[in-house]
């Protein structure tokens, strides 16, 4: 019976075009960006209920891709279908509404429903409507072709807010009124959401959250008229004529988007403006409600990122104190862990003033009680807290940098306890009661699985199971980590994947994978998705492929990841060149053929390697590279390298245009003319000055594609051209 069950919710839970298929022999890029068969079952869209004693998922029916909603019980490990995709249709003559997301209304008995595709003729999805559970029917609540996001019940379920066009708006479940709430919203002014620096580097999108009585709304309002706007070119088959897409960027040191807090009446429609000080070039990256509807919690960061105030506010008139403020010589690192206490004026916080990221228990005023964990590892994420049994649940690196677990603690610090024993990678999601939570780990060996675990990490049972034996009996190379010193003696950490059955008599060459940037880890004992499939099939044509992470990677401590302050990828490419000298001492190892490759900043790396280490690298591929950090937007750039007008000897030594006389060739770059995170631009820029140096490069550019250079049989193009790239030149 368990075994059925199992394989009930296995069925139920997978996403995809049929069940994976095995192969044998060397794999192809077609094999793995090219068909379903490598495709792994996972957990999507996952909500507690019931206090934890049910959650709800969404999966997409195998044969005809309509998301389905379902419901597993705890009780009984049974799931069974909530939501049939197939009649979220608001007339007997429309299409279903495919659901892009949802939320269970406060009292369990109906869902709100939005749509992730525009309706008939109109130009924008966003439309929603609720479903009702008991009565089985689906009522559509809005039908605009104006762009909506960022839908939420109210917490007394009464009211669903959302955005439109900018706007904020509310309406009212009973009456089916809406009510507009802002009224300036524009492509300049933006209420309860973001513009694009702050999503892209603050890692934010809701911008408005409803005060705990449901009676008001504190949002962002940022004003991006003064931001700068740059040109992204479309071309398009058929269409004699490019169009251009324009869209506000702030580049280094250029004007931010104006930022204000409004806390706005839903009865009154009155708005009150939070004093957020006299300087207006500010950064709010996070806000947050008290427990008590009159006091906000306002984050608020200066334009250098080296302070941040923790500051309340009074929504009734906006005045404002501030109760603590974190600085550093470097910058100041934005958490998503506050969370103030329901049966105490207490608040927890994390922070790395000691060197290491940990958790601190305040007073309300800004007093520090004590500091809850320490010790030469990182609190990565705080799960949840129990206040009933004072207990704290969080992610961390205790056990090993390469390695995520979950802990429990008490708040007096006593009483830590490792709670996941599986070795490798684990995120949870914790049920409200914390008496379950719901386990995805895997290792760089395995790949994910899903469990339901008891809150001591006991087993209940198992949701998701996807095994290594899905790949067949193609042979896989051995992967293994290791650990080398650098000539200043700081140890760097890496894995490395040899060829299968390879002979250690022989030479083989090195294909380096990089990333590099503060903060990031490459090196993790994490399953790697179809990169690491890919990279285990180079392995198969005979190439060693190795990852390094450089000193300012994460996991090691804020000295080590700060020391690339305002000069940005100069010590990490000498990092990377030391990991290349490190191999090519390796008997093994065929010194003359090591190559290198990356992403986004591992692209901007290996530009480096083959230009500032032009010796050691015999070819590289740059993926969507930034090649002059001037080009870069203004928050992630100016935390670590300042502005271009306090910092200009800074961002000329970090650029690989600055060494492009060194270049001696075998470099390709790749990038998407629609790159609206690191512009074409910057590939432009850095091949204009190789031609200038009468230097050979060979470019692939992806029309219309964005950063990630998906869709249109993109990604397998991608790898195909790198593949036949790599085994030309290495």
């Amino acid at each position: 019976m368990k075994k059925q069950l199992i394989f009930i919710l296995v069925s139920g839970f997978f996403q995809g075009a049929g069940l994976a298929q095995e192969v044998s022999g060397e794999w192809t890029v077609d094999d793995i960006f090219g068909s379903s068969r490598f495709a792994l079952k996972g957990l999507s869209s996952v909500q507690w209920l019931d206090g934890g004693r049910k959650f709800s998922y969404v999966a997409a029916d195998t044969a005809t891709g309509i998301r389905n909603l379902y419901l597993y019980t705890l009780a009984d490990g049974k799931s069974e279908l909530v939501v049939d995709g197939a009649l979220l249709a608001p007339r007997a003559d429309e299409r279903p509404v495919q659901i892009a997301s949802y939320q269970w209304s406060p009292d369990g008995k109906t869902i709100l429903v939005t749509d992730s595709l525009p309706a008939r003729k109109l130009k924008s999805g966003g439309n929603f409507g609720i479903y009702d559970v008991a009565a089985k029917t689906f009522r559509m609540l809005t039908n605009t072709h104006e762009h909506q996001e960022i839908i939420k019940f109210s917490p007394d379920g009464s009211k669903i807010g959302f955005v439109r066009s900018h706007n904020l708006f509310v309406l009212d479940l009973t009456s089916g009124r809406e009510t507009q709430l802002t009224f300036d919203g524009s492509e300049d002014i933006i209420n309860g959401g973001f513009d694009w620096v702050y999503e892209e580097e603050f890692a934010i999108i809701d911008g408005w959250m409803w005060s705990p009585d449901s009676r008001q709304i504190a949002f962002w309002r940022l004003d991006q008229s003064a931001v700068s706007k740059f040109p992204l070119v479309r071309y398009s088959k058929g269409d004699a004529h490019a169009t251009v897409d324009v869209m506000h960027y702030p580049k280094a040191g250029d004007h931010n988007s104006l930022v204000s807090v409004g806390v706005v009446n839903i009865g009154t429609r009155q708005i009150v403006w939070l004093n957020l000080g006299e300087n207006p070039d500010i950064y709010i990256p996070r806000i947050q409600w008290t427990k008590n509807p009159e006091f906000i919690a306002v984050q608020r960061m200066n334009r250098g990122q080296d302070t941040l105030d923790l500051i309340l506010a009074n929504v009734l008139d906006g005045t404002v104190k501030t109760i603590l403020t974190e600085t550093d010589t470097a910058w100041v690192e934005i958490e998503d862990n506050l969370t103030f206490l329901e049966k105490s004026d207490q608040f927890l916080w994390t922070s790395f003033r000691d060197g290491n990221t940990h958790i601190y228990l305040y007073e309300r005023d800004g007093t520090l009680v004590r500091q809850v964990t320490r010790g030469p590892w990182d609190v990565t994420q705080l799960v949840g807290v129990n206040e009933k049994r004072k207990l704290t649940y969080f992610i961390a690196t205790q056990a090993s940098p390469r390695e995520r677990h979950l802990y429990s603690v008490r708040f007096d610090g006593t009483g830590m306890r490792r709670l996941t024993r599986e070795p490798g990678w684990h995120s949870v999601n914790i049920a409200p009661d914390y008496l379950t939570y719901i386990d995805t780990h895997s290792s760089a060996k395995t790949p994910t699985d899903i469990s339901l675990r008891a809150n001591d990490g006991t087993l209940i049972a198992r949701l998701i199971e996807n095994s290594i034996g899905i790949f067949g009996d193609s042979p896989m190379g051995d992967l293994s980590f290791f650990s080398f010193k650098t000539v200043d003696s700081v140890s760097l950490n890496g894995w490395m994947i040899t060829p299968p059955g390879s002979d250690r008599s022989k030479k083989y060459p090195v294909l380096m994978y990089v990333y590099g940037g503060p903060g990031s880890q490459t090196v993790v004992d994490r399953w790697g998705g179809t990169r690491y499939l890919w990279h285990q099939m180079m392995a198969q044509h005979g190439y060693i492929i190795v990852s390094v992470d450089n000193r300012s990677s994460g996991g090691r401590g804020k000295s080590a990841m700060q020391g690339c302050h305002r000069r940005l990828g100069v010590r990490e490419t000498e990092d990377h060149i030391e990991s290349a000298k490190y191999l090519a001492s390796l008997p093994y190892v065929d010194a003359s053929r090591i190559g290198i490759w990356g992403w986004s900043g591992g692209g901007y790396m290996t530009c480096m390697a083959l230009t500032l280490g032009a010796e050691y690298f015999k070819m590289g591929i740059a993926v969507a590279p930034v090649t002059d950090f001037r080009f870069y937007d203004t928050i992630w750039t100016e935390r670590y390298m300042d502005t271009p007008q306090h910092n200009p000897e800074g961002y000329t030594e970090t650029s690989p245009i600055t060494y492009a006389a060194r270049y001696k060739g075998n470099l390709m770059i790749i990038h998407g003319t629609a790159d609206d995170n690191v512009h074409w631009q910057n590939t432009i820029v850095f091949v204009n000055e190789l031609i200038r140096q009468n230097k050979p490069v060979q470019t692939m550019f992806y029309p219309g594609r964005t950063h990630s250079i998906r869709g249109d049989n993109a990604t397998r193009h991608l790898y195909s051209v790198m593949t036949g790239y790599i085994l030309e030149k290495l």
